[in-house]
């Protein structure tokens, strides 16, 4: 394979794509763009950088929230050869300078004042970037004279050579085994790492992770993951490799709108995502009449029963076909439509999901699969499929990808999908990479009979109890999270006698249940503490605890009262808890809970 996703976008306007290749809001209207049209601003954008001096080998760092004009610097620094190093817009002033030091990129693109403020806060104003370019400009106060904005960049008149910019001939010289991204890991220890891919690497992923789905130009995806998570890059390079419509979401709170809106055929979503739809749809099944609560559960028992035959691909017997049909159509419709009514698939990453959540969703007609993958695997390297799939694995290998299980358990890859290396780190990388070409991928798991994968947990998250017990934090933090409740979980025990559990609330439905029961309240810190919210996540532990060994269960727990946040350091961008910081954050309530166990 001799081409790149560069090339797959010169060819995507000749091939027979009739639906819109990006669809984007502004100022409340939604706007589209067919291949051509994409093609002519992606060229327009690389005369542009390449009469600011970019070229093959240079870094242009993107720092932005997910926008259509994050896919057009993507597309078009690489298509100049130059390497796209995406940040996230959450990132901290203190990573945002290690990840500037360490990559040096000559072109900062930034999404509005607001982020430029934040690099003109740095301590170091690194000197090496030459240009900066805003999405937004807002105020030109204080701004620096590096500074421009998109706009006036894309008017200005090319000059030399860049007056005749052939944006092919750039393309046609692109060479697949030359860095074509460096993707910082967000990482829930230590600094960041940068995972360096190639355009092969692209190729090998797009090419494959989608080629068992189905995946066609019919297909309309409603994009909302960070693009600087490399699932999202994924998500919108399979969009110009298999032709599918690539839209994107206003934000997470615009989500179920923006469902409602574009209609997806397909999702890309991390567990968090799916989460928070089934708390929302659970608190809404508990406000309902007891006969409409008792009617859905039926339906829901029914949809279970019918989820193990299409699992398993066999008829449904011929008693349950109409009354199946009858509970789609009538009972368990809304929460299909929650995702816009022509969802086929979606497809889940970036952590563990719970199977019951999968189970639940499965159940009232919305297909979840999971698949599972590394930032340095360029993303999947197992996944479900329409075709086959296990709730509670995560797929089968795909295309060349190599599985094997070490003695310890942990899983280890080998494949054209797997990065060359931590950018500027060779002991770092000679860590992870064995002599064979192995990647120790730090995840611990099995293989079932049929090639089905299944994660057990992070091979560091793992707790040994002082008793020598290990536990799966992981397990204990998916089964709390299907109370609707509950937001998010900690778990902790290592090198203790007793596993507890940091507990924080879902705020939208601890709000709801407040009202329900005539809770007065003056503030969410208050009502976090109050008796009945403390008897309801006691009632979840204690449901909890019954599927769990007793040296598992969890002893004590706490209410928190706000929840972890990416702004605080205590989640990852992909919405991880960073167990050590909130470990040593909450040392003091964690200490307390230990004090009365015995």
């Amino acid at each position: 394979m001799n081409t790149t996703i560069c090339h797959h976008l010169i060819e995507a306007q000749s091939r027979n794509f009739k639906q819109s290749a990006l669809k984007f809001k502004h100022r409340g209207v939604w706007n589209s763009l067919n291949w051509t049209e994409y093609f002519a601003q992606v060229q327009a954008l690389a005369a542009a950088l390449s009469q600011k001096g970019l070229k093959a080998g240079d870094r242009l760092a993107i720092m932005s929230c997910s926008r259509y004009e994050w896919t057009l610097f993507d597309m078009a620094t690489m298509s100049l050869g130059a390497i796209t190093v995406p940040i996230y817009e959450s990132t901290t002033p203190q990573d945002l300078s290690y990840i500037l030091d360490d990559c040096k990129p000559k072109v900062l693109v930034l999404e509005d004042r607001r982020q430029l403020d934040k690099w003109l806060g740095l301590n170091s104003k690194a000197e090496f970037v030459e240009h900066i370019i805003l999405f937004e400009c807002g105020t030109t106060d204080n701004f620096p004279q590096k500074a421009v904005g998109l706009q006036t960049l894309l008017k200005e008149d090319p000059k030399g050579e860049d007056k005749n910019f052939n944006l092919k001939a750039h393309i046609d010289g692109l060479q697949t085994h030359v860095t074509a991204t460096i993707i910082y890991t967000s990482g829930t220890t230590g600094s960041p790492k940068g995972v360096v891919l190639t355009h092969a690497q692209i190729m090998s992923e797009v090419s494959d992770a989608f080629a068992s789905m189905g995946v066609d130009e019919k297909d309309v995806s409603l994009t909302f993951l960070p693009l600087a998570h490399v699932l999202g890059r994924v998500e919108h390079w399979g969009s110009i490799y298999w032709g599918y419509t690539l839209a994107f979401a206003e934000s997470i709170e615009r989500l179920r709108a923006n469902l409602n809106e574009i209609k997806p055929t397909i999702l890309v979503a991390v567990p968090r995502i799916f989460e928070k739809i089934h708390s929302t749809v659970s608190a809404q099944i508990q406000n309902r009449p007891p006969w409409e609560k008792h009617l859905f559960q039926q339906a829901l028992k029914l949809g279970k029963s019918s989820s193990r035959y299409k699992m398993e691909r066999t008829p449904l017997p011929l008693y349950q076909l109409p009354l199946q049909l009858a509970a789609e159509k009538w009972i368990l419709k809304s929460v299909v439509e929650a995702f816009g009514g022509r969802l086929r698939f979606a497809v889940c990453g970036g952590a563990p999901l719970n199977p019951a959540l999968a189970e639940f969703f499965h159940a009232c007609g919305v297909l979840i699969l999971e698949g599972y993958g590394l930032t340095e695997t360029t993303a999947a390297i197992t996944v479900n499929t329409p075709f086959a799939y296990r709730f509670g694995t995560v797929g089968k290998a795909i295309g060349d990808v190599e599985i094997r299980i070490a003695e310890d358990g942990e899983i280890l890859v080998r494949s054209q999908k797997v990065m060359t290396e931590y950018y500027g780190l060779p002991e770092a990388t000679s860590q992870v990479i064995d002599s064979e070409g192995f990647l120790a991928t730090g995840d611990v798991g099995e293989l079932s009979p049929d090639g089905f994968l299944r994660i057990t947990d992070r091979k560091k998250d793992l707790i040994k109890t002082s008793g020598g017990k290990y536990v799966a934090p992981q397990k204990l933090e998916g089964l709390l999270k299907l109370n609707p409740l509950i937001g998010n979980v900690l778990i902790h025990g290592d090198k203790r006698k007793f596993v507890i559990a940091l507990i924080t609330l879902n705020e939208p439905t601890a709000a709801a249940f407040a009202r329900e029961q005539n809770i007065s309240f003056q503030n969410f810190e208050a009502l976090s503490q109050h008796p009945k919210i403390h008897e309801q996540i006691a009632a979840a532990v204690d449901r909890a605890n019954s599927q769990l060994a007793s040296y598992e269960s969890i002893k004590k727990f706490a209410v928190l009262s706000h929840d972890f946040s990416i702004e605080r350091g205590e989640l990852t961008p992909s919405l991880k808890v960073k167990r050590s910081v909130c470990d040593e954050r909450y040392k003091d309530i964690i200490d307390g809970l230990y004090k009365n166990l015995t």
